[in-house]
């Protein structure tokens, strides 16, 4: 079982690991972070499928924020179902940059979506992004990384949001995603194809945006530059009723509407993803304060 573990420097921080029983590595793991007072050990998984077994340790600010991007690394970072980060993700002036291919959600070889590989559950994440002309991308959260066998008996990696609801990142002025879906529900900040951003309030394309998003309990709120846009309650009848109506039916997309309707698995937690969805887009001060 995963537990949160929060110690005291000069303030409150938390502290992530994966532990069991009296694991003697953890436990001095835990009263190393504990001592050093702006530092936490952060489980996460290596590869698909894969125990959350490595650590490193990140930064934590005095509000209790764990930076989980530095600014020069891919650590903990990886693909989605995959052992390394493809190479279309790169490092560019601070910000993980997704070179964009042109090939809207035909992923290539050397694309896919990116995840933070420890499974979070109560938390705050704030980072910003800014997305190129006509560019589509998103956010994902409480991701969990789902196979399936085909027909010829060959295990395959489902793709990331047939699990995770996504926050909408585009440039509404000019991708044709924003005249889709609903009441304007796949605009940018928005739940995506379930519930619209209002106020819209994203900036142009090449101008950066602020994303906030929390969950708690069921409880999820998206934020955007400063104002929360939209709010709504997983694991409940209306969150059923608005799958249902939905691209993630039950009808149309039986394992979407499964895995969606209960969002987290058992546990209720799962990956923070960004999305390939073949266009460049940036993200930068990437950030997590856990709610536990």
């Amino acid at each position: 079982m995963k537990k949160v573990f929060y110690f005291a420097g000069s303030m409150m921080a938390g502290t992530l690991i994966a532990c069991s029983g009296g694991n003697q590595k953890k436990a001095a793991e835990g009263q190393a972070a504990e001592q050093a007072g702006n530092e936490v050990a952060v489980s996460y998984s290596s590869s698909l499928k894969a125990p959350e077994s490595d650590t490193l340790n990140l930064p934590v600010d005095a509000d209790g924020y764990i930076t989980i991007f530095d600014g020069k690394t891919f650590n903990g970072w990886r693909g989605y179902g995959k052992d390394r980060v493809p190479g279309k993700w790169t490092i560019e002036d601070g910000c993980i940059k997704f070179n964009g291919t042109g090939g809207g959600e035909a992923q290539d070889a050397d694309g896919g979506d990116l995840i933070f590989a420890h499974k979070f559950k109560n938390f705050e994440l704030e980072l910003e992004w800014k997305i190129s002309k006509g560019g589509n991308s998103g956010i994902l959260y409480l991701a969990q990384e789902v196979t399936s066998t085909d027909k010829d008996g060959k295990e395959i990696v489902e793709p990331i949001y047939i699990s995770a609801p996504e926050y909408q990142v585009l440039d509404n002025a000019n991708h044709p995603d924003a005249k889709l879906g609903k009441d304007n529900n796949r605009q940018s900040a928005s739940l995506y194809d379930m519930i619209p951003a209002v106020p819209q309030n994203a900036k142009p394309f090449g101008e950066w945006n602020k994303a906030k998003i929390m969950v708690y309990k069921g409880t999820v709120v998206h934020g955007q530059n400063g104002e929360n846009v939209l709010e709504y309650h997983l694991w409940t009848p209306q969150w059923t009723e608005m799958l249902q109506k939905s691209k993630f039916s039950e009808e149309k997309w039986p394992l979407a509407f499964s895995l969606l309707n209960n969002c987290g698995g058992d546990n209720h937690e799962g990956f923070i993803g960004l999305q390939d969805h073949g266009d460049d887009v940036w993200y930068r001060n990437i950030r997590v304060k856990v709610l536990d």
